[in-house]
């Protein structure tokens, strides 16, 4: 009996063929994102340009594979920063309490309340176009959600009786933060790990869409966009390809993280008395 194409299994399949193809891009592409042949512009796909040439005569097909390594490494590491900055937030102001917590709360309740993108904005506008500014635009706007969401899981877990017995018999915060309250908060980072990241990546397009990403002759999706609009009626995979590619790595991404985020789900058990009293 033939068994069923799963939506994982099929988001896992074309992630990886995306992934690959760009990962793989300075050998696979056909021909060299930068070059240029004006005799050709705007053409239609052909067995030369697969999916044409955009209004330089570059081929659109080599410039998204080259633009993808952009696209995809920012967003995966602001991704990770933000989880990593965030949840360190949320731990640290759930188990300090006081007035830390009242600081750190108020922070993020400021951050939440201001629009991502203008914050996004005003730093990459402060600190230059590239790579590094736009991370760390991303991360300075984007740790919000992990912070808020870890501190709710902490306050949760640390109420729980085996973080009690864990404190009794004398175990370190440092051992009671990493082998009790971690543990729990994997299944739930890691499914808002995944949303983040198609966010994340939608806001590297739009940045880079409004030219505060990649500089030319370097491409990416987001700039792929800008300079295919005005000859969208013309060259229509121009804008396609790039937001069809944006779209679908999102939601593959996505439909991964909430089928691993429930596997990887810990329910609120005590653990065994060896591993509360383990040092």
């Amino acid at each position: 009996m033939r068994k069923r194409l799963t939506a994982t299994t099929l988001s896992v399949l074309v992630l990886v063929a995306i992934v690959g193809a760009v990962a793989l891009a300075p050998w696979i592409s056909p021909h060299q994102s930068s070059e240029q042949s004006l005799s050709e512009r705007l053409a239609a796909p052909s067995s030369a340009h697969w999916l044409g040439t955009d209004h330089l005569g570059r081929d659109i097909l080599s410039r998204l594979l080259d633009g993808g390594s952009f696209s995809l490494s920012v967003a995966a590491l602001a991704t990770v920063l933000t989880c990593i900055v965030g949840v360190g937030i949320g731990i640290l102001s759930a188990r300090r309490r006081g007035w830390i917590d009242e600081l750190l709360t108020r922070t993020n309740d400021v951050l939440l309340a201001l629009p991502e993108m203008v914050v996004a904005l005003f730093i990459v506008a402060a600190l230059g176009t590239g790579f590094w500014p736009l991370l760390l635009a991303l991360t300075v706007t984007g740790w919000t959600p992990f912070a808020r969401l870890a501190r709710s899981l902490t306050y949760d877990v640390s109420a729980r009786g085996f973080v009690d017995a864990a404190r009794v018999v004398g175990c370190s915060p440092r051992f009671i933060i990493f082998r009790h309250i971690l543990p729990h908060l994997a299944g739930p980072v890691l499914g808002q790990a995944t949303l983040r990241f198609g966010h994340l990546l939608i806001s590297v397009g739009a940045l880079s869409y409004l030219g505060l990403g990649v500089q030319p002759p370097q491409s990416d999706w987001g700039s792929m966009l800008a300079a295919a609009q005005p000859y969208a009626d013309r060259a229509p995979l121009g804008i396609l390809a790039p937001g069809i590619v944006i779209f679908t790595v999102a939601l593959c991404v996505t439909v991964i993280g909430q089928r691993a985020a429930h596997m990887s789900a810990v329910p609120l058990l005590a653990p065994s008395a060896e591993q509360r009293t383990q040092p």
